[in-house]
Order: structure tokens, then sequence, then C-alpha cells
């Protein structure tokens, strides 16, 4: 049987009629072969290069900018300048926010990580300083003797639909005052409530709250939860980033461009977000869409940056789980048919979107 092979006509050098030898087709193959093996790491390389040189750029320009913004916070020290200087502070961070969200996907998980950590400090450091240069009014509850009709209205309030939150009594609290203070500390079994134009894209804080309902109503820069027990909590779009630190058994309910979570067990979180969550040191974890709505919403999806049609809710990145294939232990994701996705309002804004 005569082999398989293709023929090739071969020049003589003496200029002679040409002559065909037949090459055998498996030699062909692996020629081919190698042509298309070296392509692949030419390739390759050029794509590895690219991604080098992005995160090159992406390093130099967020260290640039970062460095500009802490000569800026360290720079406010005119009281009388120091709400419009913290003003553009906020506006430089979001955007260096913006600017790593937009990145993500060519870094890796140390540079994530240690941009997380640098926005971190840098949040905190516009905090402090904000503090210092524009020091709050200390908190206060109205005075007892305030006439009825300067009293704030309890708000009947129905059973809520998850066990989590079973409280008995509440009233909602007076978010109108004090008008500075942006969040709640240190309540245990209250129904606690801020409207938007309370917020309007400040800092919110959550703390030390056991048993309680909070509903924001509005679009935060950003927010805290730290120390919190048994709470559902529902806020509206955030603008950059939401911290989480310390959370047991709760529910947590809101969109943003960045979710970062630390030490927290069986708490449950309805997500949407336009970047990646990130979790460290916790476990018992379960993830669900975003499913909250009430008037004006969608207004405030606009006014924090969120594009509604963007959730990566179910991409988590666990630091404390490395395994590559091999799904985190840390999280779940809650099963469509335990998923909550019709809430109370509590003490809601009556305007329409």
């Amino acid at each position: 049987m005569a082999a398989l092979g293709v023929e090739v006509i071969v020049a003589k050098d003496d200029g002679e009629t040409n002559t065909a030898v037949k090459v055998p087709e498996s030699v062909l193959r692996r020629d081919q072969a190698r042509l298309e093996e070296a392509e692949r790491r030419k390739n390759a390389k050029q794509s590895q290069t690219v991604t080098e040189e992005k995160s090159d750029f992406f390093t130099s320009t967020f260290n640039a900018e970062k460095t500009q913004l802490e000569q800026m916070i360290s720079s406010c020290n005119d009281r009388e300048k120091a709400a419009k200087t913290l003003e553009e502070a906020t506006v430089k961070f979001q955007q260096l926010q913006k600017f790593l969200n937009d990145s993500v996907m060519f870094l890796t998980q140390y540079e994530i990580r240690q941009a997380q950590e640098s926005l971190q400090k840098l949040q905190s450091s516009i905090s402090d300083k904000r503090e210092e240069v524009l020091p709050k009014k200390k908190f206060a509850f109205r005075s007892r003797n305030t006439s009825k009709q300067q009293q704030p209205t309890p708000i009947q309030q129905q059973t809520p639909a998850k066990p989590a939150s079973d409280l008995v009594g509440t009233v909602v609290v007076d978010a109108a005052i004090p008008a500075d203070q942006y969040g709640f500390s240190n309540f245990d079994n209250q129904v606690l409530v801020k409207q938007a134009e309370e917020i309007q894209q400040r800092d919110v804080l959550l703390s030390h709250l056991t048993h309680c309902q909070v509903r924001l109503y509005g679009c935060p820069s950003t927010l805290h939860i730290r120390n919190i027990r048994s709470c559902e909590i529902l806020c509206g779009p955030v603008s950059s980033s939401v911290f989480v630190d310390q959370c047991t058994d709760s529910t947590l309910v809101f969109p943003c461009q960045q979710l970062r979570t630390h030490n927290t067990t069986a708490t449950r979180v309805y997500l949407h977000v336009t970047s990646r969550a990130i979790i460290e040191d916790c476990h018992g974890l379960s993830f669900a869409p975003f499913t909250w709505t009430y008037p004006g919403i969608r207004d405030h999806f606009k006014v924090a940056g969120l594009s509604p049609d963007r959730n990566n809710w179910r991409e988590v990145d666990d630091f404390n789980w490395l395994a590559t294939g091999t799904p985190s232990p840390n999280w779940t994701v809650i099963p469509e048919t335990e998923r909550i996705c019709s809430w109370d309002f509590v003490g809601a804004a009556a305007e329409q979107s």
C-alpha cells in the first residue's frame, strides 16, 4: 500500500528540470502543529505583555492619585475651607474607587487587596479629618417635656416576614434629629429610619445594634456596618463601598460599587454590586440578588452612578480560600425558594419615583 503524502516540487540548482518529492502527511501535520504552537505562544506572550502594561499603568496611576489625595487631606486645616476641601476629597476618593473597580479584571488578587486596603485607609483619613475640623454636635434625644405635637408619631409595624428581625414593641426613631447625626449606634429592639434628604451622599455608620430594623431610604457615599447582631438592614444605592465588620445572624440588603466583609458569620446578603464582593475571616454567609425597592430608588441608582443592569452578586472573592477551581466553603447562594422578594415599608418617604 502506498504511503499517503503530498508531492512537493523541488527545483535543482543546476537549472535542470524540477522533480517532485512526496512528503508524508504526518511530517506536514507535525510542521503545521509546530507553526500553530509558535503562533499560540506569540499571542500568549503579547497578551501577557498587555496585561503587565495595564497592571503597571494602574499601579502608577493609582499611587499618584492616592498621594495627591493624601496631601489634600493633610492640608485641610482651614476650618472655613474644610467643607469644600473634604467634599472635593470625597469626589476624588469615589473616582479612585471606580478606577479600581474598572481595573479588577486584569489585576492579581494581591494587587486588588493592596488597593482595597489603601482605599480603606483613605476613607478613614477623610472621616477622621472631618471629625477634627468639622466636629459633630453631641447626640441627644428630644426632651420628654416637649409638647405632644412635637413628638414623633410611632408607626404601626407589621410582623416582619423574617424571623431574624423578631421585634416586639418597637417604634420608629425620629430620624429628622439631630440633623448632623449620620447613622445609628447603641440601639436595641428599635426601628431606625433615615430619609433620602438626610443622607445626601454622606458617610453613614451603623454600629452596636441588636435586634433592630434599619431602613436607609437614600444614597450614602459609603456605608460602614460594625458590631451588628440579629438585625435587618436595608439601604439604598451606595456610591462607593460598603464595609462590614463583626456582623452576626443578620440580613443585609443594599446596592453598591464594592462590598468588603470581615469577621462576619451566619449573615444573609441581598446584594447588587458592580465589581466583586470580598470576604475575609467569614463563614456561614449566603448571597442573593438585591430585591428591595421603594419610591425614588431608580433616581438614587443614577445619583450613585450604579447601573441597575450590572450586578455581580454571586462573584465573591474569599481571601481565606485560595484553592483554584474549588468553591469556598465560607459562603453559599440562597436558594430561589428561600429568598425574600417583598420587604415591609418602614417610615418610607411619600415621594413617588
